[in-house]
């Protein structure tokens, strides 16, 4: 069977994570992904640790083909637009107003292919006060508001691409519904995604539990909210617990950790007040975890059907048994870095998801050539194509 986006073809003008995670969800699901990049080093994330096949690079990057292409040129331009008169979207995360600087800008895009989904990707919209500004990951979650709800004591930035990530995803949902509204209409779109809204929008409920009912906006909101707790047992190991609002797993936890008598502790033996006393609670629960080692727990919870899980290091993430009979990670093996485990794809279709390509991430320019010929450039322009290229990279070594 097809995916589902057999037959979809998109140009892609991006750099990082942002553009290129749109870029492969939509090559993950079956669409064509040209991949433009500039011939002096291609996509910064290539020589990310790691000369040309960095593991960031390999990351967000499977499933598509590379042309080098310096759309500053004339003829880069015209590479460009030929492109776009056979392409159903084209994608780029360039600062507000640089394709219109370049002379590509939406407008002179979408005359060449009225059908054609235009999306724009930004740190901080295509107007306002902070547009020409630089933006990446920490900068949109500080803004956004999210770091504050990370920061506990002395800050310190950690964690994955969060800010990133949800924009490539968001980008890739604009993409996806204007798809489906041109099978009806037959026009295309443009859409924006900034990355300030794109991580304030994937967390909407501390706004309103800030706004609604004046609860303080602090690192420990959501888990006094929700009841989660991260215990440290006798063994140095983590067990995390999160009891959400129903009353029978409060009750499971008590029956788990033998701690009954905390049902009737004022403090506890009603939700709001586990709410009010959650760092009391911590400790009471602390207290019993770190008498015995994390399997004596795990086993006590899950007979006690308590929401639980290990808090895995990312190894121990992969060598965990329902990780593994998922089969979420898939052995890929590139000629110079050797193998290396991608995640496949979260997204089933009738069951399956034997559908998705799981090709290599491209080296820069593999396409290049194959690309013009079927755009119908002779071998005089692509000979022309190629020494204008060599004259950009040997730029990069001065």
């Amino acid at each position: 069977m097809p995916s589902p986006l057999a037959g979809i073809k998109v140009v892609e003008a991006t750099t990082m994570i942002t553009g290129p995670l749109a870029g492969m969800l939509l090559a993950d699901l079956g669409a064509e992904v040209v991949k433009l990049e500039n011939p002096n080093g291609g996509d910064p994330f290539r020589t990310f640790r790691g000369k040309d096949h960095s593991p960031h690079f390999l990351s967000y990057n499977r499933n598509k083909k590379s042309i080098a292409l310096d759309i500053r040129s004339e003829q880069g331009k015209d590479v460009l637009l030929r492109l776009i008169r056979k392409a159903d979207v084209f994608i780029e995360n360039f600062r507000p107003g640089v394709m219109e600087r370049l002379g590509l800008g939406r407008a002179i895009l979408m005359k060449e292919n009225p059908r054609l989904i235009c999306c724009a990707i930004s740190g901080f919209g295509a107007t306002g006060p902070y547009k020409d500004r630089p933006a990446y990951d920490a900068v949109a979650q500080a803004l956004a508001g999210t770091s504050s709800l990370f920061f506990h004591g002395d800050p310190v930035i950690t964690g994955p691409s969060i800010s990133d990530n949800l924009t490539g995803m968001y980008a890739s949902q604009g993409i996806l519904a204007a798809l489906v509204e041109r099978g009806t209409t037959g026009r295309g779109r443009t859409v924006d995604v900034n990355m300030l809204e794109a991580t304030m929008a994937f967390m909407p409920d501390p706004f309103l539990a800030h706004t609604m009912l004046g609860l303080p906006a602090e690192p420990l909101m959501r888990s006094r909210a929700s009841q989660s707790y991260a215990l440290r047992c006798s063994d140095e190991k983590l067990v995390s617990i999160h009891m959400s609002s129903q009353e029978k797993f409060w009750m499971a936890v008590l029956e788990a950790f033998g701690v009954r008598n905390l049902a009737t502790d004022p403090r506890f033996n009603n939700r709001a007040g586990r709410v009010d006393n959650y760092l009391e609670l911590a400790q009471e629960l602390q207290k019993v975890a770190e008498t015995a080692p994390r399997n004596h727990w795990m086993e006590r919870l899950e007979a006690n059907d308590v929401p639980h899980a290990p808090v895995n290091s990312l190894p121990e993430v992969m060598t965990d048994p329902q990780v593994q009979h998922l089969g979420s990670f898939y052995e890929m093996r590139h000629p110079v870095r050797g193998a290396y485990q991608a995640i496949r794809r979260p997204v089933y279709f009738d069951g399956s998801r034997d559908d998705q390509a799981l090709d290599l991430p491209p080296n820069l320019n593999a396409d290049g050539e194959r690309i013009l010929r079927d755009l119908g450039y002779g071998e005089s322009e692509i000979e022309s194509w190629r020494r204008h290229n060599e004259q950009v990279a040997a730029s990069k070594a001065k």
